[in-house]
């Protein structure tokens, strides 16, 4: 019988292990950039095509290649970084596993221009398909100047699971950025079929920062800067007002090679506790700095997660550090010992405390409980007329308004003619003929906008009333990509919004059922929660932004109701085909039955 396991070709070999590597136009874009890096450019151009598919180009001014090395470092494992295994727990480099180019060789036509300074000519490389085509000598700047063309021209299959040329665009966007901003003393820019999205200019970290998110950002950061034996931390975080709804602007970079940590990010988070609202994210670019021995890069083919030696030692300095920094910024809540003067006119304050009163405050059962013995947990079954009137807090002051017989397929029936209760503004209660329902009022209306924006999105057109002044939108470059393939999703659900040129839009026209004068934040937060939007089912673009919608516009928990916009929103939830849950599946309210609120009080 003949022997059926036989070694792969190199070529077919290449391919699989560049998958690895290189999924998308983006991971060529990291790799190459980092090499750029790692040659010493101080500057580097990116140029795209296509959103790479059809062109990315890297030009740098490093320290070139000998035309040995230029052909050499597109065969497999080909490194100068590494020279036995001890190596790979003492890298400052970032590539250094000599798989990037020789991935890009696999999946793409790649021509290469480099010399080195001390050279008079350099070496032109073409490769396509793992093999060298052609090399020769040729007439280039010093630097390294590659090209990748028709990324997955022999991987049709690969090809066609490649997104919209703005998805495609918005992670290369992403790639640049991280690579940009762990280096603020090179000089990056980004040209995109031809239009420059980018031109950093060499300045400090926070200039960088500001170049990259943008303009708001410079009166709103906070520095973060800690120097220990064992680490240094240093970076800037967003004062409280830039806190988002969804995970922004959040950077990690552990010896200049940026990083994905959750736990990491909760340390930051937890730093920020009492500062932003629970369900909000602050915004950081925060870099750290460890022995490269303390650190395994090696554990992800993208080397963007990474394992710490004793990852409780960086999370506890890393939460230390921006607390340190937002108390030093008096961003942090502070003890205030002195009273203002409302306070000191407080009869409490300002008046004796007189014999009566102690006598009286003595005689009470509260100040028994607290000066005797073992009175700690005691609590005094008799005396019960010391008790407020528990009822007045369930009486509704405002006059109730007639409710009409809510039904919903005969199920859940509000009691005609009875006030509805708001409770910590958040929750409905409402009688029913077999005891009462809890409705929150922000899951609930969210439902009742998902089904309305849902059936006029998918079927016609939600009506745009026209902005009387319109308003213009400047979004960072990523988020600019971003909007324009969601132009035609957008106006769908009412949104009219029109290309203004250099990552600028027009608000032209808003959904005619959204109040006017917030629609720049409208769109903003709309975009945030696109970016973010998490789901194990695949959406539909345009599915995903009615749930963002319906979840923006909800009115939200702690807002104050009226009788008849509680009774509106009860009527409607009822209305809907599934009034039990938001799109997500979280409930919009519970029923407590007659029969189980006698079993609770034993009946």
């Amino acid at each position: 019988m003949a022997d059926i396991i036989q070694l792969l070709p190199d070529n077919i070999a290449n391919q699989i292990a560049a998958g690895e590597v290189i999924q998308r136009p983006g991971s060529a874009v990291k790799e190459l950039l980092e090499n750029a890096v790692d040659a010493g450019a101080t500057e580097i151009r990116l140029l795209v095509a296509d959103a790479g598919k059809a062109l990315v180009q890297v030009i740098d001014n490093g320290k070139g290649m000998s035309p040995a090395d230029a052909r050499m470092a597109f065969e497999r494992h080909a490194t100068s970084k590494i020279r036995e295994i001890d190596d790979l727990f003492r890298i400052k480099t970032m590539g250094f596993r000599g798989e990037a180019l020789a991935s890009i060789a696999a999946v793409a036509q790649v021509e290469i221009k480099t010399r080195r300074q001390e050279d008079e000519l350099g070496s032109f490389v073409e490769i396509e398909n793992s093999l060298v085509i052609k090399q020769e000598p040729c007439s280039t700047p010093a630097g390294t100047n590659i090209s990748m063309k028709n990324l997955f021209f022999n991987v049709p299959a690969r090809r066609n699971f490649l997104k919209s040329n703005a998805a495609e665009l918005r992670h290369i966007i992403d790639e640049f950025i991280r690579v940009a901003m762990a280096f603020p003393h090179i000089f990056f820019s980004l040209t995109s079929n031809g239009q420059e999205v980018f031109h950093l200019e060499p300045g400090s970290l926070k200039q960088r920062i500001v170049q990259v998110l943008g303009n708001p950002y410079n009166a709103k950061l906070v520095s973060v800067s800690e120097q220990t034996d064992y680490m240094n931390i240093y970076g800037f975080v967003g004062k409280p007002e830039t806190a988002r709804k969804t995970r922004g602007d959040q950077y990690f970079f552990v010896n200049n090679r940026f990083i994905k940590s959750a736990y990491l990010n909760h340390a930051v988070n937890t730093a920020f506790e009492g500062l932003i609202a629970k369900d909000s994210f602050p915004g950081y670019v925060i870099y750290i700095e460890l022995d490269p021995a303390q650190v395994d890069i090696n554990v992800h083919p993208t080397k963007q997660e990474i394992k710490f030696e004793d990852e409780k030692i960086i999370y506890a300095f890393v939460q230390a550090a921006v607390k340190h920094a937002l108390a030093q910024f008096s961003i942090a809540p502070s003890l205030d010992f002195t009273l203002n003067q409302e306070i000191q006119q407080l009869d409490a304050v300002s008046k004796p405390f007189t014999t009566d009163q102690k006598d009286a405050a003595v005689s009470s059962s509260l100040y028994r409980t607290f000066t005797q013995k073992n009175q700690a947990h005691f609590i005094e079954k008799e005396n019960k007329s010391e008790l407020k009137a528990w009822k007045e807090f369930f009486i509704q002051p405002a006059q109730p308004v007639t409710a009409p017989v809510i039904e919903e397929t005969k199920k859940w029936v509000v009691i005609p003619d009875t006030p509805l209760l708001q409770l910590h503004n958040t929750y409905i209660i409402a009688s029913t003929l077999s005891g009462f329902i809890l409705v929150h009022q922000q899951l609930a209306h969210e439902r009742i906008l998902y089904d309305r924006y849902s059936t006029a999105a998918h079927s016609s057109k939600i009506p745009t009333q026209k902005s009387l002044f319109p308003v213009t939108l400047e979004l960072p470059a990523a988020d600019a990509a971003l909007l324009q393939d969601l132009l035609p999703d957008l106006q769908s659900i009412g949104y009219e919004v029109e290309p203004f040129g250099n990552n600028s839009f027009v608000i032209q026209g808003i959904p005619a059922d959204i109040v006017p004068g917030n629609e720049k934040h409208a769109i903003e937060l709309l975009i945030e929660q696109f970016k973010h939007f998490s789901s194990d089912i695949k959406f539909s673009k345009r599915e995903k932004l009615v749930r963002c919608m319906a979840r923006q516009q909800a009115i939200k928990a702690g807002q104050s109701l009226t009788q008849q916009e509680m009774l509106r929103l009860v009527e409607e939830l009822f209305a809907c085909s599934s009034p039990n849950a938001t799109p997500t599946g979280s409930p919009t309210f519970l029923e407590f039955k007659e029969d189980y609120l006698d079993r609770m009080f034993g009946k």
